[in-house]
């Protein structure tokens, strides 16, 4: 928990922007800064005041970890005090149903992301069952409404990627989706959230699974064609669905699907990578994708005791911590040696507060 927390206090410190509360998107500042991650079609700023909304949100997932692995009251006040009511500056009450988008809303309307909003949901379904704090779930259950306004039948159902840009329906809007409405369903023990993950796991697994290997593809688009690119992340999400719906249902076949995942991510992003103490096994360049992806393998390990995959993520972790920093203790993308991006990422680095929150668990417990 040391290194979590003094990833978080390193970060409050450099990307503190005072004057709107929130945080920048990189460290140091970049004036020639354009994102890359929002719909085709969306106003990429440049020169802009503070981060995105998903950056920002990597960093309230650390604290939410951070709170429910300790129970130390300086983190749920930091959430309380600072980073909720920064969280709220992009709440959209404008369009409904509700819903937080891409960026804050005194920069007028922005795109809102499904995928963006149910990460939120998750962070306050854990909050809630950290605190029984009523108001928490209320937050999951709202976003709820906004995410699932996002499901139609075209292609048979699934949840588009981003409301304004309705074009694809993507693995990483409905996977997530499927986690949240089973964690619905053991906080309330309401069977629509039940039937609606079993629906959501099994659209996803119909339309975007690759069955050669197991691994989830991005995306697949109105017309029919599929985005075959690979992604941790997405993987990730339907490995802690299929532990979910197993545990609540004792269906075996949700089990399965998840133990061939994780063999199949195993095999498909790990790759031998040069460090100062020779060739070793890394999971890909990708930080806050690799977290999501622990999600799915720390679940499955709670559940069946295969501790290849996590242990691989805590190696990658401690060695990034041990030799991949620079000068202002940052990380970049990789994490088998020291970053020359002069620009660090905010999500790079927030999602390491989960990791290492996530991973003093599983240390502490073996």
């Amino acid at each position: 928990m040391e290194i979590a927390g003094n990833i978080l206090d390193n970060i409050l410190h450099l990307y503190d922007v005072p004057e709107h509360g929130l945080l920048s998107e990189t460290y140091p500042v970049n004036p020639d800064h354009k994102v890359n991650y929002l719909a085709e079609g969306s106003v990429q700023r440049q020169h802009q005041e503070v981060s995105f909304l998903w950056p920002y949100s990597g960093l309230l997932s650390g604290v939410v970890a951070l709170y429910a692995n300790t129970q130390e009251k300086r983190y749920l006040d930091l959430l309380e005090e600072r980073l909720l009511p920064g969280l709220e500056k992009y709440r959209d009450t404008t369009r409904q149903p509700v819903g937080y988008q891409s960026y804050p809303l005194f920069a007028g309307h922005s795109d809102r992301f499904y995928d963006d909003n149910v990460w939120l949901a998750l962070d306050f379904c854990t909050l809630y069952g950290a605190t029984q704090n009523r108001k928490y779930l209320d937050k999951a259950l709202e976003i709820y409404e906004f995410v699932y306004s996002g499901w139609d039948d075209n292609l048979g159902g699934g949840i588009y990627w981003c409301e304004q840009n309705r074009g694809s329906k993507n693995t990483c809007s409905n996977a997530p989706s499927a986690v949240l409405c089973a964690r619905l369903y053991s906080l309330t023990g309401k069977e629509e959230f039940l039937l609606r993950a079993v629906e959501t796991y099994r659209w996803t697994k119909k339309n975007l699974l690759d069955p050669s290997d197991h691994v989830y593809w991005d995306n697949v688009s109105l017309d029919g064609k599929t985005d075959k690119r690979k992604y941790t992340y997405n993987s990730g999400e339907m490995i802690e669905a299929g532990v979910l719906l197993y545990r609540i249902t004792g269906n075996s076949t949700y089990l399965e699907d998840a133990r061939k995942t994780a063999s199949g991510v195993y095999r498909h992003f790990t790759t031998m990578e040069p460090t100062v103490k020779g060739d070793q096994l890394f999971y890909p360049d990708s930080p806050w994708f690799n977290v999501i992806l622990f999600r799915g393998l720390k679940a499955l390990y709670l559940e069946d005791g295969e501790k290849r995959y996590v242990q691989l993520m805590i190696d990658n972790a401690h060695f990034a911590w041990a030799h991949s920093l620079d000068e202002n203790n940052l990380l970049g993308k990789e994490w088998n040696r020291r970053s020359d991006q002069r620009h660090k990422w905010l999500l790079d680095n927030a999602c390491m507060i989960e990791l290492f929150a996530e991973i003093a668990d599983i240390v502490t417990t073996n």
